[in-house]
């Protein structure tokens, strides 16, 4: 039967060869510099080659140190992740989260689902700040954001849980007094709400099914940086908005707005759960990421009454 390899002195070799010094190096691994000298011996012995070149005042590696440096080090990073991530995973989820979520989707659909994550994890808080302003999650502290949008490419973990369609609407009384724009550039000649986070902002873009395109900058006399914020002017017939179905889905349900433009899509946004790179993430921030990805897939149902809303 072959050998393993003598995975305990190549973790400590790379630990002194991160270190420079075999003190150094037995200080953080809270053992005698013996044993680190011992283990590095063994290593060589088991190799054939002298690792290091050692005098009183320095260290330095060997060619056959160099070539074994970068596999080693790389040996204990493998390790000492698998020992975190299997070490986060068996820890009962406690402690603070912070989560940021835009203002109006996290009172209607994030708000309701703690009580249930709360009494799922009686040991784990969250701080879920509100706001429609994309946060710096790791210059700000954030564990986790929903964002709803097309992400850009950027070095976060984002996880899309569902689509997120925006509509272009206007109350009958404002259709019937001013007309139904057929285009997107009539809207150019209509009083229409702007919202301050657009991805481009000040711009609705728009496609046909036969590809074409169209891009407007609507004028009006309502800007905003909260969706929720345009719906009194909105359904008061004062204007036309383009905002998320979870702003205004309800309201076409009901019939108090109308959808305008069928005939042209807009570029499709999505919800995405979006965390800072590394890991393993804390047991507390997995189970809320997890809970998260579970239930807000579930106002997709309100989607379909939506859909009836619009084609019956």
């Amino acid at each position: 039967m072959a050998r393993l390899p003598d995975f305990e002195a190549l973790a400590i070799f790379a630990k002194v060869v991160e270190l420079r010094s075999f003190a150094a190096a037995a200080g953080e691994l809270a053992t005698s510099k013996a044993t680190v000298s011992k283990a590095v011996t063994r290593l060589e012995e088991r190799l054939g080659a002298r690792l290091f070149n050692r005098t009183s005042r320095r260290l330095a590696l060997t060619d056959a140190g160099h070539k074994l440096a970068e596999r080693a080090t790389r040996l204990l990073a493998d390790g000492e992740a698998a020992e975190n991530e299997a070490l986060a995973q068996s820890v009962a989820p406690r402690g603070l989260v912070r989560l940021a979520v835009p203002m109006s989707f996290g009172v209607k659909a994030v708000a309701p689902l703690l009580p249930e994550f709360f009494q799922a994890y009686p040991e784990v808080s969250v701080d879920l700040h509100l706001s429609d302003a994309t946060v710096d999650l790791i210059g700000e502290g954030f564990d986790a954001a929903l964002r709803i949008a097309r992400l850009p490419d950027s070095s976060l973990i984002a996880r899309r849980l569902f689509t997120m369609p925006r509509y272009t609407v206007a109350a009958p009384a404002y259709l019937k007094r001013h007309g139904r724009p057929a285009h997107p550039m009539h809207l150019a000649g209509h009083k229409c709400f702007s919202y301050a986070y657009l991805s481009t902002p000040n711009v609705w873009q728009y496609t046909n099914a036969a590809g074409e395109q169209a891009s407007v900058r609507p004028a009006g006399q309502l800007r905003v940086n909260n969706g929720e914020a345009v719906m009194p002017a909105l359904l008061a017939g004062l204007g036309i908005a383009d905002l998320p179905e979870f702003i205004v889905g309800e309201a076409i349900s009901a019939g108090q707005v109308e959808v305008i433009l069928k005939d042209w899509k807009q570029p499709e946004g999505a919800v995405h759960l979006v965390m800072p790179p590394g890991g393993p993430r804390p047991a507390r921030v997995e189970a809320l990421a997890e809970f998260l990805a579970a239930k807000l897939p579930g106002t997709c149902k309100r989607r379909k009454r939506v859909q009836k809303a619009l084609f019956s």
